[in-house]
């Protein structure tokens, strides 16, 4: 666990997620859930929807706005 630290404290380049490096050199990531993966593209696809629908609903207050 100490030599994982040293490594992560000697990165160059930080990662995102301190845990994650550590699990992954620890070797403790273990396949993906297919579950997990599922509910990651259906949060990615709500995103995209998300974003579509403040788009939209920024372009309708503009056109209430003209009128």
């Amino acid at each position: 666990l100490f030599a994982v630290l040293v490594a992560l404290y000697e990165e160059p380049e930080k990662p995102n997620s301190a845990l994650d490096f550590l699990k992954h050199h620890l070797g403790a990531s273990a396949p993906e859930n297919p579950e997990v993966e599922a509910l990651r593209l259906e949060v990615a696809e709500m995103k995209e929807k998300y974003e579509a629908l403040l788009e939209e609903n920024k372009k309708l207050k503009t056109e209430v706005k003209v009128y």
